[in-house]
């Protein structure tokens, strides 16, 4: 059967995403004077108020004058180019205030919306850009993409500067499944599920992904045991407690030297509570909750996690199937739970309908048992992005589109690739193919892991 798309209706779509975008964008950073929007919080973060105006530059250069329009505003291109401005610099630049930052996106808004109407958004019209509304849908993801970092950079602020994230509702309470086996999987140790070896397809065609996902293409991974559920507080506070921050056994060369040199003790935001540990969340110092998944801990810390226990991080390649494989149908499936879209009972994203924080947080492992993958895996999507071991390279087949600098200068550069999303990441860009990247230090945005180990070769079959 052919689905015929009303275009208008395509247009109106994508107006309603970038304002839902926008929206979001202005109620984390709304509760903030100039002083603290202004202010370098991290060498690795921008001021707040730099990202506020950078969304709305990046949207007059894609979605104005990429489209054939003159720029909304001259002389800013520079002090808002992620490229040219070193994060630990811009503090220093002459950045608007966040009333100048407003106005100067709704001013870009009008020019955009007004373009878009006029626009063929048909699937083959003759601009590559606008088909099916491509560079719309990239720009809400980018700037979804830098919601998520502010929210990254609010959590930085000391306790007293005027947190005001409202959570919502906690999910379902937390199903034992997550100490039982995945859908007909068989045990190592507790909590680990048997992905068949074989070819699957990996990445992805769809014309709204991002260049670094696509193409589709079919990969062969080995079998391997994938822990149903992320690392949670708990399992690690074990690792801590044994000493794991003070033993060179269980960390690389470069995590040992940067353990050292960074003097870590415990994932970023614990803080010693008596015997045991706390967490600083948004300013407010909350009871370490062991059931949640670990965040704030870097790669080589996640690597030393995985040795200390036995295991080690999952391949990238290895992530995406234990997340998409259907080993009954040999297909791989848009989300760990089949096709259908995302929606609060099937994941922990920052989904619409929780407004712009979401939960504010991880969930406990097991609360979201119907969105797990055919292999058993839960929690794949959402809560916490996980570090892979794979560096961030291209697909075989990559082609940059449409620009170099999104994907294209990072490869080969020392970047590990996240995938699954956290819990402040927006649905429109966490899908199962979808390929986060970051340095192996990074610790302050919402990272954990989970593990996975070798097939003993003396088991199979027995």
């Amino acid at each position: 059967m052919v689905v015929t798309i009303d275009l208008a209706d395509l247009a109106d779509a994508r107006a309603s995403s970038l304002e839902r975008a926008r929206a979001r964008t202005l109620a984390v950073v709304g509760p903030y004077d100039d002083a603290i929007l202004r202010r370098q919080h991290d060498p690795l973060m921008s001021p707040l108020v730099w990202d506020v105006a950078h969304v709305a530059n990046y949207e007059d250069l894609w979605l104005v004058r990429a489209l054939g329009g003159p720029p909304t505003r001259t002389g800013l291109d520079d002090t808002y180019d992620a490229f040219k401005q070193p994060r630990r610099d811009r503090e220093r630049l002459p950045l608007m205030t966040l009333a100048e930052a407003r106005a100067y996106g709704e001013d870009v808004r009008a020019r955009a919306l007004d373009l878009l109407h006029r626009a063929d958004l048909s699937s083959d019209g003759p601009e590559p850009l606008l088909r099916d509304g491509f560079v719309h849908e990239m720009v809400v993801q980018h700037e979804h993409q830098h919601v998520e970092t502010l929210l990254a950079a609010v959590q930085l602020l000391p306790p007293g500067e005027g947190h005001r994230l409202d959570p919502a509702a906690a999910p379902a309470a937390r199903s034992p499944a997550v100490t039982e086996l995945g859908s007909g999987a068989a045990e190592l140790g507790s909590g680990a599920v048997l992905v068949p070896g074989g070819p699957f397809e990996m990445g992805t065609d769809h014309p709204l992904a991002y260049d670094n996902e696509r193409p589709c293409h079919v990969v062969q991974v080995g079998a391997f045991w994938m822990d149903v559920a992320p690392v949670t507080n708990g399992q690690y506070q074990a690792f801590v407690a044994a000493g794991g921050y003070d033993d060179r056994r269980w960390w690389g060369a470069d995590g040992w030297a940067w353990r050292q040199e960074a003097g870590l003790v415990a994932p970023q935001f614990w803080q010693r509570d008596g015997d045991g540990w706390a967490a600083l969340r948004f300013g407010h110092l909350e009871a370490l909750d062991p059931h949640e998944p670990v965040q704030h801990v870097c790669w080589h810390e996640a690597c030393a996690y995985a040795r200390w226990a036995g295991k080690r991080l999952p391949t990238e390649a290895e992530w995406e199937k234990a997340a998409r494989f259907h080993p009954g149908t040999s297909t791989s499936r848009t989300w760990p739970w089949g096709d259908a879209p995302a929606d609060p009972t099937l994941a922990n994203l920052a989904h619409p309908a929780l407004g712009a924080t979401g939960l504010r947080g991880p969930a406990a492992v097991g609360s979201y048992a119907a969105g797990a993958s055919a292999v058993g895996c839960q929690q794949m999507v959402g809560d916490v992005w996980e570090w892979t071991s794979t560096p961030f390279g291209p697909h075989p087949g990559f082609a940059a589109f449409p620009y170099e600098e999104y994907s294209a200068v990072f490869h080969g550069s020392g970047y590990k690739v996240l995938r699954g999303g956290s819990w402040a990441t927006h649905p429109s860009a966490a899908r199962t193919t979808f390929r986060n990247w970051d340095l192996p230090i990074r610790r302050q945005i919402f990272a954990g892991f989970r593990c996975a180990r070798d097939v003993d070769p003396r088991r199979i079959g027995s």
